[in-house]
């Protein structure tokens, strides 16, 4: 239940910010795409300060984890996708009507 009323939290204070900002919601898909990447960006954020302040090495966390998250899996990458990357689901063909 906790994460649900914090991403209920999370959307009024964007619908705030926006209504502040005078961005209508839901935003032009420009501004939404660039706040889905600001959010992806942030969430990369916490555990790059948690590292600083542990004295562990920043860079190459943020050049492998961080980039592999935020940009997703790169085309013709010589790693395997993650464990928790669910399989793309199968599609079937649509039924062939008579001709």
């Amino acid at each position: 239940m906790m994460p649900y009323l914090l991403s209920l939290g999370a959307g009024i204070l964007v619908g705030v910010l926006y209504a502040l900002l005078g961005v209508r919601s839901p935003a032009p898909p420009t501004i939404a795409l660039i706040g889905l990447l600001g959010m992806l960006v942030g969430e990369q954020a916490v555990p790059v300060v948690k590292r600083l302040i542990a004295g562990q090495p920043v860079l190459a966390f943020i050049q492998n984890d961080c980039a592999r998250h935020i940009l997703g899996p790169q085309a013709g990458s010589a790693t395997a996708p993650d464990a928790t990357t669910p399989p793309a689901p199968a599609v079937d063909a649509p039924p062939r009507g008579r001709a």
